[in-house]
């Protein structure tokens, strides 16, 4: 199945490389028809850059230029058009955070304005006060429906085919590349956030639905199968391309591990590390994260006055694990197993949360650190204190993905209220956002940081109630 012809050209599509004394690295890709030429070069005030050809998929001829612009060129030119780029980075400066941009049902048949609502807000944001970097927190797609109508995946994940040829395979390939494609066009397209995309440099990290819901706490002979390998192989390449402008040769230089086992990344900025643990490369029902993805953290040293953690499932959370013995103990809720299991929280994975709230820790004896997390379609923060050793959890959670019921978002704050506390002296509260009564808030929403004179705030902008008042992160 190929794209729709209105949605077969888009960029370019800024991503975030870096930063250094010779000035700001990038990557600009543009997706364009085969049949047409690739795009002009772009120019700098003190460079020209020629594209070159990243792949062709589906009909689409993906390209990259890769160039810096030094603190004074303020932005590049691409076919006679500026792009404003925030070239500055010391001092003063603007971050946005989004996740959940999609729905799992339906999702390329919503009304485009709808469904792009926030992001048009986020984009009148960055005119009033650019950002300098988009966070992307996970679920930038929602490919769940891309299994659909395959003879290999018509019911996945619950039956898998006894024997698959691998021809069969490779056709199941090709139908699942048109898919993702197909989802990723309509996003990176979407006139609402194209202009911030062409302007703002982003840095993605994946969840579960950039590859099917659940992966990871699937069981592990849907997962581990030849259709289920086939699926996480396309995922994974169209996650490299669409969201980070990269091929497999581009891995040692953009992730933390070389062998890109693990998509663990991290940016130094000036006084600020960023760092986003893959939270699906290595993950089965036993594990979060593997060896590859463990020694990134543990070999982690933050530089700067601040740290940013982006965790695609929220570190900080109530006692889950209490909701999760009792969905078990009914049939009828069993099936949201998957959906538990996911949460660092789980039962299965208490251990190893212990661990990475111990690295945390350590991490945060030299800079303050704040978490930065989705995946839940609600507003929320956390702290987790004592005071000397505070870390902060801000949750946006639905830039596009529609809110669920107000009173699913009572119910939980009202469980959230029995605290938890997995390391000793270490407790987790669930805090109401600025402004708000209640722990969770359930309207689509985004974040901003702000840093002024060396000091971070957060601002969340909610679909009905507008900006929050700002909370101090340090």
């Amino acid at each position: 199945m190929s794209v729709a012809p209105s949605t077969r050209h888009a960029g370019p599509i800024l991503h975030f490389r870096g930063c250094d004394p010779d000035g700001l690295r990038l990557a600009a890709v543009h997706i364009l028809p085969e049949t047409e030429p690739a795009p002009a070069a772009i120019r700098t005030a003190t460079t020209e850059v020629t594209p070159r050809l990243l792949t062709t998929l589906d009909g689409l001829n993906l390209w990259r230029h890769d160039f810096t612009l030094t603190a004074d060129e303020g932005g590049y030119d691409l076919g006679g058009r500026f792009h404003p780029v925030v070239t500055r980075l010391e001092g003063d400066m603007r971050i946005a955070f989004v996740s959940c941009n999609g729905e799992e049902n339906g999702d390329l048949d919503r009304d485009s304005a709808e469904r792009n609502l926030m992001w048009a807000r986020l984009a009148e944001e960055h005119t009033a006060r650019p950002f300098a970097v988009l966070l992307q927190g996970g679920d930038q797609i929602y490919a769940d429906e891309a299994t659909y109508d395959h003879p290999l995946t018509a019911d996945w994940p619950d039956k898998l085919p006894d024997n698959a040829s691998p021809a069969d395979l490779e056709d199941l390939a090709d139908h699942l590349t048109a898919r993702f494609v197909e989802r990723y066009m309509q996003v990176l397209a979407a006139e609402a956030s194209a202009g911030l995309l062409a302007s703002v440099p982003t840095l993605s990290i994946w969840d579960d639905h950039d590859i099917c819901d659940g992966w990871g706490s699937l069981r592990e002979k849907v997962t581990r199968s030849a259709v289920g390998q086939v699926l996480f192989t396309v995922a994974r390449r169209m996650y490299l391309l669409f969201q980070h402008g990269a091929v497999e040769e581009d891995i040692p230089d953009l992730f933390m591990d070389a062998t890109g086992k693990s998509l663990s990344w991290r940016r130094n900025l000036p006084g600020l590390t960023i760092f986003a643990p893959d939270l699906r490369s290595e993950r089965n029902r036993k594990r979060i994260m593997g060896p590859a993805g463990w020694l990134a953290v543990e070999d982690l040293q933050p530089s700067g006055g601040h740290t940013f953690m982006v965790s695609s499932v929220p570190l900080l959370g109530p006692r889950l694990s209490l909701l999760e013995t009792l969905m078990m103990a009914i049939p009828r809720m069993q099936h949201y197993e998957d959906d538990l299991r996911d949460q660092w929280q789980s039962h299965a994975h208490r251990e190893e949360w212990r661990r990475m709230l111990r690295e945390v820790l350590r991490m945060r004896r030299d800079a303050p650190f704040t978490v930065l997390s989705g995946e839940i379609h609600l507003a929320t923060r956390a702290e987790m204190v004592p005071e000397e050793t505070l870390i902060n959890q801000l949750v946006a959670s639905g830039i596009s993905h529609r809110a669920p019921p107000k009173a699913y978002a009572r119910c939980l704050g009202l469980f959230a209220g029995l605290g938890e506390a997995p390391l000793t002296g270490h407790p987790i509260r669930i805090r109401p956002l600025p402004g708000q009564k209640h722990r969770y808030v359930a309207q689509r929403n985004f974040l901003t940081l702000d840093r002024q004179d060396r000091h971070w705030s957060a601002v969340w902008n909610l679909e009905e109630d507008g900006p929050t008042p700002p909370l101090a992160l340090d």
